[in-house]
């Protein structure tokens, strides 16, 4: 199925290119996020009336995120959690619970589809974790899961000092 992308999609293209996607990836995606439109003539000749106004959008959009950018780019955040003797968390640490902890300690909202981590993280430890604010803007956010917040105070300290050799 061939679609116009409305914005910038990883691993698919850019703003205004038609591209091809399977059907359903397209139906149950693209097309009700209102991120691409049916690559149409009526849609081609309605997304070029257009093209100006989605850039516009798309620029301010991402120098918003280029804005909160600079406030999150390497913020560390602690997770307090409860583990066995090997350090394997009982439970998981999932997008939602780092999204959660970011909006508490930086008081900037982040959905927790934004947050991205491929699967849980289940061992304690420092961890670096990828936030995407936009399409073209991403921030790198540390996130430390330990027993206790003296502890993963001395795990942050332990990880600012650099190694002697």
């Amino acid at each position: 199925m061939q679609i116009i992308l409305l914005e910038r999609i990883d691993k698919l293209g850019m703003m205004g290119q038609v591209v091809d996607v399977k059907p359903g990836f397209a139906r149950n995606y693209l097309l009700p996020q209102k991120k691409a439109l049916r690559a149409t003539e009526e849609n081609i000749a309605f997304f070029e009336k257009q093209r100006v106004d989605l850039e516009a959008k798309n620029l301010k959009a991402k120098s918003d995120a280029e804005f909160v950018a600079t406030k999150l780019d390497n913020v560390s955040i602690i997770l307090i959690r409860q583990a066995g003797e090997t350090g394997q968390l009982y439970g998981s640490v999932s997008a939602r619970d780092i999204a959660d902890a970011i909006q508490t300690e930086v008081k900037i909202n982040i959905s927790k589809a934004q947050v991205l981590i491929h699967q849980p993280i289940k061992t304690l430890g420092q961890h670096l974790i990828q936030v995407a604010l936009h399409p073209e803007v991403r921030v790198n956010v540390t996130a430390t899961i330990a027993l206790s917040t003296d502890e993963a105070k001395l795990m942050v300290e332990k990880a600012k000092k650099p190694t002697q050799e």
